[in-house]
């Protein structure tokens, strides 16, 4: 699928779903600082799926994988309603032989929250053996709220903001930070809502 056709898909879908994304995975704000907040969320699902590219294919890769899952590629062909975010994080991908110079590669981890009436056991079993559903156990985050471009650089750019404000703060955090995209792409650069999470010690 080309981004054409993934940004006509998908806006086929909000015109047939009007209210698109209002379901999101539940927390509580436990506090606001300056430059971000602190969330406790509570344990969600998600279908999710590891993609070896660079972050802005992977991005695409992923999003066209999970999108064939809800939109009916599963046991029974049942359609999942899209709900936000459409989160993303570095992974490591382990490699198998016969590859000797480096024992692992990068990849990314794209991830769509499932619906919150959906449990592991109800949930459509995916027809793609690269779709895995499994359930993110409570934690609590920090999170910066930002607007504008996808671009990694504007990513990274942020990502440094909170990791600066979180050590001004005497907040401590550990793994890897999850790129989260609550908007359809057509969405004015201004208007979209993007985050940057850290989970913490």
């Amino acid at each position: 699928m080309t981004r054409f056709q993934m940004l006509v898909f998908c806006l086929l879908l909000v015109v047939g779903n009007p209210v698109m994304a209002i379901d999101e995975p539940r927390y509580t704000v436990v506090r606001t600082g300056e430059a971000f907040e602190v969330r406790r969320y509570e344990p969600y699902l998600v279908a999710e799926t590891v993609v070896a590219a660079a972050a802005e294919e992977a991005g695409n890769q992923g999003f066209r994988i999970l999108a064939g899952y809800i939109f009916g590629g599963n046991k029974g062909a049942r359609k999942i309603e899209m709900t936000a975010p459409v989160a993303q994080s570095p992974v490591r991908i382990a490699m198998t032989a016969p590859v000797a110079q480096s024992a692992r590669a990068g990849g990314y981890a794209i991830q769509f929250a499932m619906p919150s009436e959906w449990t592991l056991e109800t949930l459509p079993e995916p027809n793609d053996a690269r779709v895995l559903l499994r359930t993110i156990p409570a934690r609590t985050v920090a999170v910066l709220r930002y607007s504008g471009s996808w671009s990694q650089s504007r990513y990274e750019e942020h990502l440094k903001k909170l990791q600066d404000a979180l050590e001004q703060a005497g907040l401590r955090w550990h793994g890897e930070a999850m790129w989260a995209r609550y908007d359809p792409p057509w969405t004015p650069w201004f208007w979209r809502r993007n985050e940057i999470l850290v989970e913490l010690d």
